[in-house]
């Protein structure tokens, strides 16, 4: 997706004659101008131009990115819950290797395939049901002290008061690997070829790799990944422990309702999810606090308000800008005829924004109540590990809070984001303890 020249330049029209001076005149709004959203300033920052194409047109098609763009909270909703709009985009994932890392590729699209968030109802269903007691809220709390005491530990390391860092590579990353990795039941041996190969899954399910030689190395890992899981779900068959993997085979839904093979791609895609998302989703919490005195000072009274905070980050500048979606059939849409095989981008970095829904939508409020964001989704396909994912990040953040209340950003105005349509990650977050 190149934008042209053309492309970027506003609609222009004749000029109008001349007004009459006894006609008072209002100027109409100005005309929207669609901008690429991978151009510097959009992954900067690109709320307002998000709000503007919101207020302009809800549903919108993009030449620009051959896509229809959903901004409304409505309207995206109604996508979540339609079935004309399919989860399956491991064919566009496929179209965008280079040719020569083709022959890497097949055993690697077949595990995507395998995931859930590429699969509609009820296949979906079908695949979700395995793990769906694992990730209920009273199963993850069982890890609540294991994270805290696992933060503790992050911070006495790489948090040293006093001293400079990054809380991206200090705390946001390291807190997730280990929790995560206990969780599912990964060595600490293994660790590090584990969170190297999920690295290079991340740069080929969110669009990062561009050179063959990054794409070959994505293929590759995706593949140890499930080579080294499969062997892991083996261990645990003869040795079960406590961890998510032993849990499921104990339940004898594997081999049953699922084949093993596809417990295995599932799993892949548990290991991805759930490092990188809550990792973007601390640090983007903890820029958002020290960005706001005020709210800061709240949480710091108040450290339940920890959660809040978190929750106000998945609404407002959350780890997730949209989600892609293909139109299964046609689909009617705000009178838009959406066509059989359309691209569909579920914005819910804009629909979060809405001010339809959403009193004072661009204000960051920890005491927020009323209308559910859709910062982990909805429906068929809401995060199924959003319970973990949170009982990290507000472990994180509360600790963060109460434990360095030195804590302020290096350079606040400086920050950098990784460029990426889907994601919202900060490069680095550098901070003095």
């Amino acid at each position: 997706m190149t934008p042209t020249a053309a492309a970027r330049c506003p609609v222009t029209a004749a000029a109008p004659g001349p007004v009459p001076a006894s006609v008072t005149t209002t100027a109409p709004p100005p005309a929207f101008a669609e901008r690429y959203l991978l151009s510097p300033d959009m992954i900067a920052d690109p709320y307002a131009h998000l709000d503007a194409l919101r207020a302009h047109a809800p549903v919108h098609w993009s030449p620009l990115h051959h896509s229809w763009l959903v901004t409304g909270y409505d309207q995206v909703m109604r996508c979540l819950r339609d079935p004309g709009i399919s989860a399956d985009r491991v064919r566009p994932l496929m179209d965008a290797v280079p040719q020569g890392a083709s022959e890497d590729a097949e055993r690697a699209f077949g595990i995507l395939s395998r995931w859930m968030v590429f699969n509609d109802p009820p296949q979906h269903r079908r695949l979700r049901q395995v793990f769906q007691e694992s990730f209920a809220a009273r199963a993850v709390a069982r890890y609540r002290t294991f994270t805290e005491k696992a933060t503790r530990a992050v911070l006495s390391r790489g948090a040293v008061p006093g001293r400079t860092g990054d809380l991206m590579a200090d705390v946001a990353k390291p807190l997730p690997a280990l929790v995560f990795a206990r969780w599912l039941g990964v060595p600490r041996t293994d660790a590090a070829s584990f969170w190297y190969w999920n690295a290079r899954v991340a740069d080929l399910v969110l669009g990062t790799a561009q050179e063959e030689s990054e794409y070959r190395a994505s293929l590759q890992a995706l593949v140890s990944l499930e080579d080294y899981l499969g062997a892991l779900v083996a261990r645990r068959r003869a040795e079960p422990g406590d961890d998510l993997i032993s849990q499921v085979l104990r339940e004898g839904r594997v081999g049953d309702s699922v084949t093993e093979e596809e417990f295995v791609g599932m799993l892949t895609q548990m290991a991805f999810a759930g490092g990188e998302t809550t990792s973007n989703l601390i640090a983007n919490t903890v820029l958002a606090l020290h960005t706001r005195p005020d709210q800061l000072a709240a949480v710091r009274a108040e450290p339940d308000l920890a959660q809040g905070a978190v929750e106000e980050t998945l609404r407002l500048d959350g780890p997730s800008k949209m989600s892609v979606r293909t139109a299964a059939r046609d689909v009617d849409l705000d009178g838009r005829t959406l066509r059989a095989g359309d691209r569909v981008f579920l914005v819910t970095a804009a629909a979060n924004r809405d001010p339809a829904r959403f009193p004072d939508p661009g204000r960051f409020d920890v005491r927020r109540t009323g209308a559910t964001h859709l910062g982990f989704g909805f429906g068929a396909h809401f995060c199924i590990g959003a319970a973990l994912a949170r009982l990290v990040a507000v472990a994180a953040v509360r600790t963060l809070v109460t434990d360095r209340p030195a804590l302020t950003l290096a350079d606040p105005g400086r920050v950098e984001w990784q460029p990426s349509l889907l994601n919202r990650s900060l490069t680095a977050l550098p901070v003095r303890y």
